[in-house]
């Protein structure tokens, strides 16, 4: 009796580990059609943008060192692409930071600007994915593999990798001060402040620090910012006083605001006034009504120790306010689908976080706003030729906020037995379990 019960037994076993095997085996192959679906997709979609801002950068200083065999000194702001109107259009000092690229061919300069930007996701990757895998106990490998897929997808991440943009390069810098605000290091600030030289947009995240009420870092990312534009207007003093006086006023040399790639307040304007002037009084007012609601959703985050929560409402403020938010800058979008996918798995895991999850990736994969990319007038153009600003909008004032609990701290590589212990903010101030305003931040950036 005993004998064949134990038989039973194993054989019940042994056809489980049958099943879980074959069940292995099984997601493994469906995890190698998907990549291998999407690394064909990837490859062969026609709409690759042959890294165009690359060679904008790439042309622009080999223009002003006279690399490319013109007049040495020649002005960077003067650049144009040959029979377009486009230039260079951020600080000298990014200019700086490009500088190396005139030494280089032009197809190791692609291959140089491929792997800075694969390189910059995988730290946002490291910065956004690891805690929300590690809290629901996921498997790492096959999640990494699933998310890189989806972010192929991604119409704001593939346009930045095949424009050869450096919105995931600044991305990655923020969060990477981000983790360090969180840490208590004395360095946080750096990131912001280099990313605002180079661009302005991250200027905002200037602002995140001064509400989350984070004195030291944001006098840290002023100076530094400010530091890096003083050394820019000393290594080049004629292409600063051109930037600041003129090119940066000069909307010519971006392109048409009221193209439908511009999915900002400011695209909205244009487009709805095209061929006159977008209103300054209404983007002024929009503006206006953005930061408010900003400012206070990045309060209520910071009040429940929400950081993650924080940086992601700052990245959907940052493509709400700036004037121009081409289709590639949404990658400032994807904190707030960290955050959103982090909800989705949370139990009881209700459908309806599911769904907001997925729609929200759904419409930046769609390339929905390029149906109108001839004609954006009507009810329809409004709504759908726009649908990347309303996103962005509704992120702004309904993404969930949570608190995490002294489990999940835990799950997020933070320990709570170093309550009030820890080194604190920078300030002097101890950041334990009853420090809201930066007590949970250990949770939040591995």
């Amino acid at each position: 009796m005993t004998g064949r019960g134990t038989e039973a037994s194993g054989g019940e076993e042994s056809g489980r580990t049958r099943w879980w095997s074959g069940s292995r085996r099984r997601g493994h192959l469906l995890l190698g059609v998907l990549c291998a679906g999407v690394t064909a997709f990837v490859a062969t979609v026609p709409y690759h943008r042959d890294w165009f801002d690359l060679w904008v950068y790439y042309d622009a200083v080999r223009h002003w060192t006279g690399a490319d065999g013109g007049l040495r000194g020649a002005g960077l702001y003067d650049y144009r692409v040959p029979g377009e109107t486009y230039g260079f259009t951020y600080p000298p000092f990014a200019a700086l930071c490009v500088l190396p690229l005139s030494l280089l061919t032009w197809p190791v300069a692609v291959t140089a600007g491929v792997m800075a930007n694969l390189g910059a996701l995988a730290l946002i990757l490291r910065r956004l994915a690891e805690p929300v895998i590690r809290r629901h106990g996921l498997d790492r490998w096959t999640s990494y593999a699933v998310i890189l897929c989806l972010l192929a997808l991604l119409e704001p991440v593939y346009d930045s990798v095949s424009f050869g943009q450096v919105n995931l390069l600044l991305l990655a810098l923020v969060l990477t001060d981000a983790r360090l605000l969180v840490s208590g290091s004395r360095w946080a600030g750096i990131g912001v402040g280099l990313a605002a030289a180079v661009k302005l947009t991250p200027a905002i995240f200037v602002g995140h620090l001064l509400v989350t009420r984070r004195w030291r870092a944001a006098g840290t990312a002023a100076a530094v910012a400010v530091g890096a534009t003083l050394l820019a207007v000393w290594c080049a003093p004629g292409a600063s006083h051109a930037y600041w006086t003129s090119a940066l006023w000069d909307t010519s040399r971006i392109g048409d605001l009221s193209y439908v790639s511009n999915q900002s307040w400011q695209g909205v304007l244009a487009r709805l006034s095209a061929p006159a002037e977008p209103s300054r009084l209404w983007w002024a007012f929009g503006v206006a009504a953005v930061v408010g609601a900003w400012a206070y959703r990045v309060d209520r985050a910071r009040a429940a120790g929400d950081v993650r929560g924080g940086i992601a409402l700052t990245g959907a403020a940052a493509c709400l306010v700036s004037p121009v938010t081409w289709v590639h800058h949404l990658v400032w979008l994807l904190p707030a689908l960290a955050v959103l996918a982090d909800r989705a798995l949370e139990p009881p895991r209700r459908g309806r976080p599911l769904a907001v999850a997925v729609a929200v990736y759904v419409i930046l994969c769609s390339y929905v706003v390029w149906l109108w990319r001839y004609d954006a007038g009507g009810i329809d153009g409004f709504i759908g030729g726009n649908a990347f600003v309303w996103t962005a909008l509704a992120l702004l004032l309904a993404l969930p906020r949570r608190r995490p609990d002294p489990e999940q701290r835990r799950l997020d590589g933070a320990d709570p037995a170093r309550s009030g212990h820890d080194p604190g903010d920078g300030a002097g101030r101890r950041t334990g379990d009853h420090d809201v305003d930066g007590g949970h931040g250990a949770a939040v950036l591995p």
